[in-house]
């Protein structure tokens, strides 16, 4: 299906927002990007290209605004990426079919629901030895790395909670480690796909700039002012209207 102008241009709107409300608590926004297009029929070829570019661009920013502020930690986050990016990048060399990609996008939506939603006790510590600690971020950076090379979605959603669950940090570094991540992913997945899956950008460029725009604003004010869990909360009633829209569109197909 052929992108049209009046399409582009609705969704550079959407995402300004999207990328705002993403950014304001250390995120990308790559799980409503990758919905929102698959609802406007954007080729799934594309999509994850496009996500992972508009993830690089939201967290280019957010991670500058956060280790700025003294929030990034490099012990912290190493454990994670160590795993995460090679899967990202073996990620980004597979070509799902549509529908199987619909349907883990869906799945994948359903679990950050889960997350935002269900899984609130962020303020529970576990008891763990360091190397628990390090056999649990090396497993969950590979899979969301590879989840992030397939599909287009960094992960940060699952990763900022976990970190706080772990004990390992407080809100705001898991905030800052969250943007490092889907940053780093998001370039090993996009290296990837510009060598196996190549996709022409140029059409997207209003999308870029959207996400940017949002992605420098919501950083700047989440890293500051903004309550998290405010945020996360918000981002959950677009994400949730997102998979009705996506499931509807899965089961009553045009």
């Amino acid at each position: 299906m052929e992108i049209t102008d009046s399409t582009i241009y609705f969704l550079a709107f959407c995402f300004v927002l999207v990328s705002f409300l993403y950014s304001s608590v250390g995120l990308g926004g790559a799980s409503s990007y990758t919905a929102l297009m698959a609802i406007f029929g954007i080729s799934t070829l594309a999509i994850p290209t496009v996500s992972l570019s508009l993830n690089l661009v939201v967290t280019t920013a957010g991670s500058i605004n956060f280790i700025r502020k003294g929030h990034a930690r490099l012990r912290l986050i190493s454990p994670f990426l160590v795993t995460s990016i090679p899967f990202s990048y073996l990620g980004g060399s597979l070509q799902l079919p549509k529908t199987i990609f619909l349907w883990v996008l869906l799945f994948s939506l359903v679990f950050v629901l889960l997350r935002i939603y269900l899984w609130q006790s962020t303020s529970l510590k576990l008891s763990l030895t360091h190397k628990a600690q390090l056999f649990i971020a090396s497993l969950s950076g590979a899979i969301l790395g590879l989840v992030a090379g397939i599909v287009g979605i960094g992960g940060g959603v699952y990763l900022v909670p976990l970190i706080l669950i772990l004990g390992l940090g407080t809100e705001k570094e898991a905030a800052a480690c969250g943007a490092i991540f889907v940053w780093v992913n998001s370039l090993s997945g996009l290296i990837s796909r510009w060598q196996h899956n190549p996709v022409d950008l140029q059409p997207y460029l209003p999308l870029i700039f959207a996400v940017l725009i949002g992605g420098l604003a919501g950083s700047f004010f989440g890293s500051s002012r903004f309550s998290a869990k405010l945020m996360e909360k918000i981002l959950g009633l677009i994400i949730l209207v997102a998979t009705v829209l996506l499931l509807k569109r899965l089961l009553l197909p045009v």
